[in-house]
């Protein structure tokens, strides 16, 4: 099954250079950037990204302290394609709680803070990307990132095999 998915390279890792190593990864996987942009996201652009649902799963703290760091710098944002881009993408990424992250995966390469050690400093949890967690918030989330005409379709070499 071909699916789309978003991913942001979040602005502590575009900050520390990694954008071209973590959109690396992903091409090597097999996967095809269809869409790619870098944007500093206001306040209110990025609570289109975080909702009101994330206050639900996660609380109005985490939530607050992600649309601020989500606006703190520039975003990479890639719509990814490919086949189960989603669970792959997720597996590439690695647990959210970067302490966690099993090593080769994207956060467990390239960062290491720990939950508890975030909120004793009041900060989101830097943890170089996000990566959607289901089809239905791909699906919302490149809405949101991504307007008609930005996404782009083209063959890539390997492309027959998955066919």
């Amino acid at each position: 099954m071909i699916e789309k998915t978003l991913v942001l390279i979040k602005p502590d890792a575009v900050q520390r250079g990694l954008v071209g190593e973590i959109t690396t990864r992903f091409e090597k996987a097999g996967l095809k950037i269809i869409g790619m942009k870098q944007v500093w996201a206001n306040e209110d652009f990025a609570k289109q990204h975080y909702t009101e649902d994330i206050t639900k799963r996660r609380g109005e703290f985490v939530r607050n302290k992600l649309i601020s760091s989500l606006h703190s710098g520039p975003v990479v944002a890639l719509c990814l394609e490919g086949v189960k881009a989603i669970s792959l993408v997720r597996k590439m990424v690695g647990d959210t709680e970067s302490s966690k992250a099993a090593p080769g995966t994207i956060r467990g390469d390239y960062s290491h803070m720990t939950f508890d050690y975030c909120d004793t400093k009041g900060i989101a949890l830097p943890n170089v990307v996000h990566a959607s967690g289901n089809e239905e918030d791909a699906k919302q989330e490149i809405k949101v990132w991504f307007k008609n005409g930005e996404l782009h379709s083209y063959r890539i070499p390997h492309e027959h095999l998955v066919q």
